[in-house]
């Protein structure tokens, strides 16, 4: 079995699909492994760290992947390159397949075997697989250090013979697994803390963490979260009260981070041009929404921009900013994907696991999957 992984081609993409310690446990499994020259540099792992854990050097893309059974990588090849894999070959990857669907096709047409990782389901036993977890975990943590980054003030409450100087004042909202890290992070730099979240659930979870939960609570808020653990889309009256709550409490912070995305859509406007009016000079707004279309209506996606005195960070690809960690982490859920179905030193697909079905996109020439095929319904 041979296992190929990719140097990532996408701008800002600095993360790997591979670790060396990853790479010893998948050549105990009984894999080849072939890492592309350079493809660690951007998280700090050189070619030669691979090397030392047993691993070959690629010198090209070609050579990584034309023989490989299996293809790991941060965002998976390019769709002009499928055409260099073997028919068969199943690759691991987020995929992104509702917002770039264009290349689903070209691994169609190549025969791949392509898993969306976004995909894998929130099920007990796929924890250790869940990457948008490890990945959003990471995210939340540096939203809030940037934000710290660019605000003017300090976050903690300081007494001093000069006088006292305020905590700051940090709005999260979306309470999933980026918002509570950056709940957490925000109160473990001494800041006052306040979130939000359409599910109900959330509210114990962020009071847990030390933040203060601001919702609008109605009947509407009892079925807001899917079967999967994601928020639905809300009605235009829900959204409403919910934004009129939130104009108010904004205007009363110095921070806000918002990290609320809806799978198969553009991530939902919550802070208005008018509402960032209303908040104070030298305010500072990170939108991790920002490549799914934003959070905050002004935010651009990879600028920095300032409108109305509130400076607002639109990052992209927030993990890929801690690329050593992102990458470790990665890496583990991809070998925890891979280990089940490998059995005395074979690959054997079991493409009846629950994980496997509900994560492959392409197969046999063909986009297989429903949400992607009209099946089933995105949300």
């Amino acid at each position: 079995m041979k296992l190929g992984v990719i140097k990532e081609r996408r701008p800002a993409e600095k993360r790997v699909a591979a670790s060396p310690d990853t790479v010893k446990k998948l050549i105990d499994l009984g894999f080849d492994v072939i890492i592309e020259t350079g493809a660690g540099d951007g998280a700090s792992i050189s070619d030669a760290a691979f090397a030392a854990a047993g691993a070959s050097i690629a010198k090209d893309l070609k050579g990584a992947v034309s023989d490989a059974d299996v293809i790991f990588s941060v965002q998976g090849l390019e769709g002009k390159d499928a055409k260099l894999a073997k028919k068969g070959t199943l690759q691991l990857a987020n995929l992104n397949p509702f917002l770039d669907s264009d290349r689903l096709k070209p691994y169609a047409d190549a025969g791949l075997m392509a898993v969306a990782m976004e995909f894998v389901p929130r099920i007990t036993r796929a924890q250790s697989m869940d990457v948008l977890s490890s990945q959003s975990n990471l995210a939340g943590y540096k939203a809030v250090i940037d934000a710290a980054a660019t605000f003017g003030r300090a976050f903690p409450m300081m007494m001093t013979a000069a006088g006292t100087i305020a905590p700051a004042r940090v709005m999260v909202m979306g309470a999933g697994v980026a918002g509570l890290q950056a709940i957490a992070t925000a109160k473990r730099l001494g800041a006052i803390v306040s979130a939000t979240d359409v599910r109900a659930a959330a509210k114990e979870q962020v009071e847990s963490l030390g933040g203060k939960f601001v919702m609008v609570e109605d009947e509407e808020t009892e079925n807001a979260e899917t079967s999967g653990g994601y928020a639905k889309e809300m009605s235009d009256a829900y959204k409403a009260k919910q934004a009129a709550l939130i104009a108010e409490t904004l205007a009363k912070q110095d921070i806000a981070i918002t990290t609320a995305l809806i799978p198969g859509r553009p991530a939902p406007v919550l802070i208005t041009e008018e509402m960032v009016k209303s908040m104070k000079p030298g305010s500072v707004i990170v939108d991790l929404a920002v490549e799914n279309g934003g959070n905050c209506e002004l935010a651009k996606a990879g600028e920095i921009v300032e409108a109305h005195g509130v400076t607002i960070v639109g990052h992209q690809n927030v993990p890929s900013r801690l690329a050593a960690d992102a990458s470790a982490l990665y890496a583990r859920n991809l070998m925890h994907f891979i280990t089940p179905h490998v059995k005395d030193g074979k690959l054997e697909i079991d493409f009846e696991d629950e994980v496997v079905s509900e994560s492959l996109v392409t197969k046999d020439g063909a986009i297989v999957h429903p949400r992607l095929t009209g099946g089933e319904n995105n949300a």
